[in-house]
């Protein structure tokens, strides 16, 4: 299981990662000191399990976790804090588990778990292959200001996901359409190809990928008759690399 752990307080991290070591299965893949930092480490690395601090500088432990509650597979959140009036707050919040500091391996025993791995590892992309390699629809359906359109799939670039709402951009233009990217991947494997937790790619114009050119260990995908490229999650990118070499 892949853990993201959370807290302003670099020693609490390093206690948790010495904690963590006692479990077989979990790779602790990014850490970070503050609200915004993790969202950034969380969107790159997508893991499966976050041990979250609740008060620090900035978005807070809880705001983390309720943007976390808004993805299509979001990861188990664990808080770990000091202050016990949290409790309600964060199962509001959709946590797994609250733990008190000094954090006790009993206790952080119990509560991993209590953590069901989320079932990213269940690609939907299998599931298309099972029913032949074809798509369950051909199209998607916007809502604008001259009505209803219709944009075929073989038109669609990449679905990018913000919130509430999954920018379609396409051959002709950008549209917003309220459907999930879970949804939009099961329905249009495996025809498309999930390269980021906010960023589904049709295949068909994938033209390659490039590393950061500021030389940080980021990586871009290029996309035909696409403006900009995409950024690439680093769990995603064993299998893009995949992609690029069976094409």
């Amino acid at each position: 299981m892949r853990v993201v752990i959370v807290d302003d307080e670099p020693l609490a991290r390093e206690r948790l990662k010495r904690l963590l070591q006692e479990f077989p299965g979990y790779e602790v893949v990014g850490e970070a000191g503050d609200g915004e930092s993790a969202l950034d480490v969380i969107d790159d690395e997508e893991p499966d399990l976050v041990l979250l601090d609740i008060r620090m500088g900035g978005i807070d432990g809880l705001q983390v976790a309720r943007q976390l509650a808004e993805m299509d597979v979001p990861p188990a959140v664990i808080f770990t804090t000091a202050y016990s009036e949290h409790a309600l707050s964060a199962f509001d919040a959709s946590a797994q588990g609250y733990l008190l500091k000094p954090i006790r391996l009993d206790k952080l025993r119990e509560a991993l778990q209590r953590v069901r791995k989320p079932t990213r590892a269940h690609k939907p992309q299998v599931k298309g292959a099972e029913d032949g390699g074809k798509p369950k629809r051909e199209f998607v359906l916007a809502t604008t200001r001259d009505g209803l359109v219709r944009v075929p799939v073989e038109d669609i670039l990449y679905f990018l996901a913000d919130q509430k709402y999954t920018t379609v951009c396409h051959l002709h233009g950008e549209v917003l359409i309220e459907e999930s990217l879970k949804t939009l991947e099961q329905d249009f494997a495996p025809l498309f190809l999930r390269v980021h937790r906010k960023a589904l790619v049709n295949t068909r114009y994938i033209a390659g990928l490039e590393r950061d050119r500021h030389g940080e260990q980021h990586h871009w995908l290029k996309i035909k008759h696409a403006a900009n490229p995409l950024p690439v999650s680093r769990r995603r990118l064993a299998e893009v690399r995949r992609f690029l070499t069976e094409t």
